[in-house]
């Protein structure tokens, strides 16, 4: 069985016309995306209800303090990075995401470092487990998104 590619190399392929602006906002009001501060506000949003949740059941304000530091150690570095990589001066190539991980990644060390320092008592587990509760939902609310997305069109 052989591969006929013999219309492969014509030149009569259609123009590609840019949009005009009604056709752009159309397709935009047609396919909306969810912005980073978006995810954001849910990730921290979801923290501090994890955080009442956690102090609630625990009956311990240092649970509760210790969760909420748990959402700061997830939400913080993460607005920083979507500063530097969506702000309004960011450059848009590898080099400058990779910077904006690196930092990300320091800055999150640092506090998991320093929270024993700022917060006395400190409750490790409702820290860390609300931390890996804030980094898992930003994947839910995509997912959700996506889903409401497709039911809506």
């Amino acid at each position: 069985m052989s591969f006929d590619d013999s219309d492969w190399n014509k030149d009569d392929d259609l123009p590609v016309r840019p949009l005009t602006r009604e056709e752009a906002s159309a397709l935009s009001a047609r396919h909306p995306s969810m912005s980073v501060w978006q995810v954001l506000a849910v990730q921290a949003a979801f923290g501090v209800l994890v955080a009442l949740v956690w102090g609630a059941l625990s009956r311990s304000p240092v649970s509760a303090v210790s969760a909420l530091y748990g959402a700061a150690v997830a939400v913080l570095p993460n607005a920083l990075m979507a500063r530097g990589v969506f702000g309004r001066n960011a450059g848009r190539s590898v080099g400058g995401l990779l910077v904006w991980e690196i930092l990300k990644l320091g800055m999150t060390g640092a506090m998991l470092a320093l929270a024993p320092v700022w917060i006395k008592p400190l409750d490790w587990a409702a820290m860390l487990v609300t931390l890996v509760l804030c980094l898992k939902v930003i994947g839910v609310a995509l997912l959700v998104w996506q889903r409401r997305k497709k039911n809506f069109v």
